[in-house]
């Protein structure tokens, strides 16, 4: 989850992503961010992020978002 939460700081620096319950809603994260964290994501995991997996509820905080990279993990 730190190099999650490394990821996160680095597209947006100071904010608080442990303290945020929806980065959706709270206009933190807008589609554009979305889609260029799921790039990121999918080399530094080795994971794909499908258009499927793209929804508010995957990533709306960090911990959603850490779910959905530990599901991908698995498949």
């Amino acid at each position: 989850m730190e190099e999650l939460l490394d990821i996160l700081k680095d597209m947006k620096p100071g904010v608080q992503f442990e303290n945020e319950a929806n980065l959706i809603d709270d206009g933190i994260l807008d589609s554009l961010d979305v889609m260029n964290l799921s790039v990121i994501l999918n080399d530094e995991y080795d994971i794909e992020i499908t258009p499927l997996d793209i929804i508010p509820e995957n990533f709306k905080s960090i911990e959603s978002i850490y779910a959905l990279i530990t599901r991908l993990q698995e498949d």
